[in-house]
């Protein structure tokens, strides 16, 4: 809802965010993988789990670290990652 560049992907109606301010769904899937690639070393997908995978992306991209939040999540439903 607030990226303006994503060729209708994302609807940028929503301009008082910026996609920098966003932080990853964190489910069992995203956590899975994100584990596996060592992007989260805690084993619970908590409130401390979500900070340290948003300092994890943030560090691959600070302009949008949610950029990476369909990978993370169709690695593990789609593929059992």
């Amino acid at each position: 809802m607030v990226r303006q560049d994503y060729n209708g992907v994302d609807f940028g109606i929503w301009n008082s965010l910026s996609p920098n301010q966003l932080s990853c769904p964190l489910d069992v899937h995203s956590g899975n993988v994100a584990r596996k690639l060592k992007l989260l070393k805690r084993k619970q997908n908590d409130g401390k789990a979500l900070a340290e995978l948003d300092n994890a992306l943030r560090r691959l991209d600070p302009n949008d670290p949610v950029k990476y939040d369909f990978a993370l999540f169709g690695l593990g439903v789609f593929e059992g990652f």
